[in-house]
C-alpha cells in the first residue's frame, strides 16, 4: 500500500514538474513602462507649470513606442536608463526641445508693452501670465505662429507671433550687451519724436526694458525688440544700470511700490500695471525692485522663510507675503489660492476685485473676514536666503 502512495506522489510531481515546464514564459510587465516614465516625472517634474516631460507609451504590433516632447534632456536619458536597467527595448519617438524647426532661433525678446501668454496656441485659451516688454524668454516651439516659451520665472506658456520676436542666441547675446532703459512709470506712452505731443508709438508699462540709443533733450531714444524706434520721458525711465545700482529693497519701498497700483483692476493671469490678480500683484510689486518671485501664490509659499501660522500678526513687518487657502487634512493636500502683502498696522494690500488694503483688525473698517478665516502663514523675503527668487542685481536677466 506504502508503495502505491509513493508512485503516485511521484507521478503527480513529475506531472506538476511538466505542466510548469511547458507554462509560457511572461514578459516585461506592459505595466513597468507607465510606472518608469511616472517614477521619472515624480523625480524631475514635480510642478508641470515650469517643466515639460510629456511623454506617452503606446503598444503597437508587440512592439513598445515612446513618444512626446520635454525640455529636459536630463529627464529623458534618465528614463532611457530606467527603461534599459529593466531590459525593455522600445522605439523612440521622443524630441527634445527646443524644436529643430526653429533652425536656431531659439531665444525671443517680448516687443509689446504687455505680452498676453496662454495655457494652449489659441486667444480663447487661458490667460496664465504676462511679460512685458523686452523680458526675454528660451523659445520650444513654433506652432501657427504661436511659440511655446519659457520666461525667467521658468513658467511655460504660449505667446502668439505679434508679441515676440524671436532671435538667434548669437544676437541675444548682443541684444544682452546693449546699454538699456528701464520704464518706472505704472503706465505711459512712448513717442515719434522727444515730444509728448508727437506721434504715440506704444503705450508703456512699469517694467518694461529697452534698447538705449542716445539722448534728446528730456527724452531717452530707445529701440524696440522687433527695430520701432521711439523716446521715452527721463522723469518716467532710467538707465537700467543706475536704476539696477540704486536698487535697495526695503520695506518703505515695497510699500510705496505697491500703492502705486492702487484700484489697479484685478485680471486672471495679469502681471502688469494693465491688471494683475493676486500673485501677479506681489509679482510686479517685488520685480519693481529687483527680485523675481515665482509666478503663482502656489509657487511663492515654498520660498522665503516662514514666519507666521497661527495669527501672531505681531511677528510679521512690511513686505511679507500672507498666503489664504485651504489647509491640509487627512485626505486632501493645502491649497494655496490668494497672497497678499502686509504693510503694518494690521493691514494687507492685494489684488481681489481691484488693488486695495484689507485689515485683520475686527474691529477695523476694513477687516477682512473671508481672508482672514482663510489665512495659513506668512512668508519673508527681505533679508532672508533668496533660494527660488532671482536677484537681478546678481542675475543678468536683461543685460550682462
Amino acid at each position: 500500500m506504502n508503495r502505491y502512495i509513493k508512485a503516485g506522489s511521484l507521478f503527480l510531481s513529475l506531472g506538476f514538474v511538466i505542466l510548469t515546464s511547458c507554462e509560457p514564459k511572461k514578459g516585461p510587465d506592459k505595466n513597468i513602462p507607465k510606472l518608469l516614465l511616472e517614477e521619472t516625472k515624480q523625480e524631475f517634474v514635480p510642478d508641470k507649470r515650469v517643466a515639460l516631460l510629456d511623454l506617452e507609451i503606446e503598444k503597437r504590433a508587440g512592439k513598445i513606442i515612446v513618444k512626446g516632447e520635454s525640455n529636459l534632456p536630463k529627464a529623458v536619458a534618465a528614463f532611457k536608463e530606467r527603461m534599459a536597467d529593466e531590459n525593455i527595448v522600445f522605439i523612440d519617438s521622443i524630441q527634445l526641445l527646443p524644436s529643430a524647426e526653429l533652425n536656431g532661433f531659439t531665444q525671443g525678446l517680448i516687443t509689446l508693452s504687455v505680452a498676453n501668454l496662454r495655457s494652449k496656441p489659441a486667444h480663447s485659451s487661458e490667460l496664465v501670465t504676462q511679460a512685458t516688454l523686452g523680458t526675454p524668454v528660451t523659445i520650444y516651439k513654433e506652432e501657427n505662429n504661436w511659440y511655446l516659451i519659457q520666461t525667467p520665472d521658468r513658467y511655460l506658456s504660449w505667446v502668439d507671433g505679434g508679441g515676440i520676436t524671436p532671435i538667434s542666441e548669437k544676437k541675444y547675446k548682443e541684444w544682452k550687451a546693449t546699454q538699456k532703459v528701464i520704464y518706472t512709470q505704472t503706465i505711459g506712452h512712448a513717442y515719434t519724436q522727444p515730444n509728448k505731443d508727437s506721434q504715440v508709438v506704444s503705450d508703456m508699462v512699469a517694467g518694461g526694458v529697452l534698447e538705449f540709443l542716445g539722448e534728446e533733450k528730456e527724452f531717452y531714444k530707445i529701440s524696440f525688440p522687433d527695430g520701432r524706434q521711439a523716446f521715452v520721458h527721463k522723469g518716467e525711465s532710467q538707465d537700467y544700470d543706475n536704476w539696477l545700482a540704486a536698487l535697495q529693497p526695503s520695506r518703505e519701498s515695497l510699500i510705496s511700490t505697491a500703492k502705486t497700483l492702487m484700484g489697479v483692476p484685478y485680471l486672471w493671469g495679469g502681471t502688469s500695471t494693465k491688471g494683475v490678480d493676486c500673485s501677479g500683484f506681489t509679482k510686479t510689486i517685488y520685480f519693481l525692485n529687483g527680485i523675481v518671485l515665482p509666478r503663482d501664490a502656489s509657487q511663492q509659499v515654498h520660498t522665503g522663510k516662514q514666519v507666521d501660522e497661527v495669527k501672531e500678526f505681531n511677528k510679521l513687518v512690511p513686505g511679507d507675503l500672507l498666503f489664504f487657502g485651504r489647509p491640509a487634512t487627512e485626505t486632501s493636500k493645502e491649497r494655496v489660492v490668494h497672497v497678499g502683502m502686509w504693510i503694518g498696522n494690521n493691514e494687507f494690500i492685494h489684488s481681489a476685485g481691484r488693488v486695495h488694503i484689507s485689515s485683520v483688525d475686527k474691529n477695523a473698517d476694513n477687516f477682512d473676514e473671508y481672508n482672514f478665516n482663510r489665512y495659513l502663514r506668512a512668508n519673508r523675503y527681505l533679508h532672508e536666503p533668496m533660494d527660488g527668487l532671482i536677484e537681478l542685481a546678481k542675475n543678468p536677466v536683461f543685460k550682462d
